[in-house]
């Protein structure tokens, strides 16, 4: 019998994570993986998996080579670790986009509907810049908390 490494990955992933500790609202995720948080934390925040859906990830996963407009490439055993990891933990359907799966959690309709409140100026001030500057706002977004009680909204 032929295991594939994608199914020793996943394999490895359900191992190496934890159930989110999220309450209805509380926005606190505590899924956590080694390679995922130093690859990705290398060059921005090491956004949850539960913030996209794993059809996101999926995707993203496979077009690293230009990720945003950078070249985030990894090994093959590094990839497929982090993105079995990100499938297991993905988000499940509030987290989806509008239409089709995103590739960006500020395109999703979760993201839309959490931060309805927040206005251009502050999206566009010089503490945040963009809408995916969490940890602008977020005191504990390194941590998994995006609750409101670690919110600090610059003026």
């Amino acid at each position: 019998m032929r295991i594939s490494l994608t199914a020793i990955s996943l394999a490895l992933a359900s191992l190496t994570s934890v159930i989110p500790s999220a309450q209805a609202g509380e926005h606190v995720y505590s899924a956590s993986n080694p390679k995922w948080k130093t690859e990705c934390s290398a060059c921005h925040l090491a956004y949850p998996p539960q913030l996209l859906p794993a059809e996101s990830w999926r995707t993203m996963m496979t077009q690293l080579d230009k990720h945003f407009g950078a070249d985030a490439s990894l090994d093959a055993k590094t990839a497929a670790e982090i993105s079995a990891f990100l499938q297991a933990n993905a988000g499940r359907n509030k987290r989806e986009a509008i239409g089709k799966p995103s590739l960006r959690i500020t395109e999703t309709r979760w993201f839309k509907n959490e931060h309805d409140e927040v206005s251009a100026r502050i999206w566009k001030s010089a503490a945040v810049k963009q809408p995916s500057n969490c940890v602008a706002c977020h005191t504990q977004a390194e941590r998994g908390d995006f609750s409101e009680r670690s919110l600090r909204v610059p003026r």
